[in-house]
């Protein structure tokens, strides 16, 4: 059974001197004036490509994005993506995990899960300046490496956050009039299902896991997007489905079995009533 390709932050770009991984690269320093495109991969960091000017395509999670100015990517890790930009193409991009950034108090805290749940946001350009300013604050700071500037940094990356939740609207966030103690268990179920999927499935082991009961979780996806917690356990299946049908060679069975499902015409059925096709069909008509 292979696994999806994950790429790291290469020690030639990050700090080698601060707590946790952290690194940050104008995009013409990526490009080195060529077209890039990296095939079906996906990272153990976070990922934040801000565009200033350019073009391309970035797919993540199956859901494909036109490259363009004044756009911002978030991936979060385990997220399988691929990216084409063209040589032109300006702008930063950021790599950190938890250990460098991790916000320390609460409303930076739920600003910082807003936005890592919305991976694309095109942005006015005016205010899309504004969050390049706290990007190249950064980049700066990186590069000089003044006293201090681990925090200068993560000060930065703080506003830039609060920007970008400002500018940006994602279907799967609670509405603003959702109450902060709801909007924050939805956003823990969302981390358990992208962890747990392979193994956890039913709604009374997440409900168990948040400390709740199965009807008090189901309320809270309900009023969230909207769908139950079943239906939402389904998606990232599916989800995860997709991502080793496209990114690895696997037959389908280690896929099944991988999933969890001994059966593998069941997991078949499973995944054609929910997509439409096969297994096999979506990986020959999509790869």
């Amino acid at each position: 059974m292979k696994s999806i390709p994950i790429r790291h932050i290469a020690d030639t770009h990050q700090s080698q001197i601060t707590a946790g991984r952290f690194s940050i690269r104008s995009v013409c320093d990526v490009l080195e004036g060529k077209d890039l495109f990296h095939d079906l991969h996906k990272h153990d960091f976070y990922f934040i490509l801000a565009v200033e000017s350019g073009s391309g395509v970035h797919e993540i999670d199956f859901v494909n994005y036109d490259v363009q100015g004044s756009a911002i990517f978030i991936l979060r890790p385990g997220q399988v993506h691929q990216l084409q930009l063209k040589a032109d193409s300006t702008g930063y991009l950021l790599e950190f995990d938890n250990s460098f950034y991790q916000p320390k108090y609460s409303t930076i805290e739920r600003q910082w899960k807003k936005a890592t749940g919305n991976n694309y946001c095109h942005v006015e350009e005016n205010r899309f300046k504004k969050l390049l300013t706290y990007l190249s604050n950064c980049f700066n700071e990186y590069i000089l490496k003044q006293d201090g500037y681990n925090e200068a940094i993560k000060a930065n990356m703080d506003l830039f956050f609060i920007e970008f939740v400002r500018q940006s609207r994602n279907p799967r966030q609670l509405s603003s009039g959702a109450a902060t103690y709801t909007q924050e268990r939805y956003e823990e179920l969302l981390t358990l299902l992208e962890t747990n999927i392979t193994e956890v499935k039913s709604v009374t082991q997440y409900a168990k896991l948040l400390s709740l009961s199965a009807y008090q979780l189901n309320a809270i996806t309900k009023s969230s997007v909207g769908k139950t917690t079943a239906e939402l356990i389904k998606e990232q299946i599916i989800l995860e489905a997709k991502r080793y049908l496209l990114a690895t060679p696997n037959q389908i069975k280690d896929i099944a079995w991988h999933l969890g499902y001994e059966d593998t015409s069941y997991f078949i059925r499973f995944f054609k009533n929910h997509t439409g096709h096969s297994p096999d069909a979506f990986r020959k008509h999509f790869q």
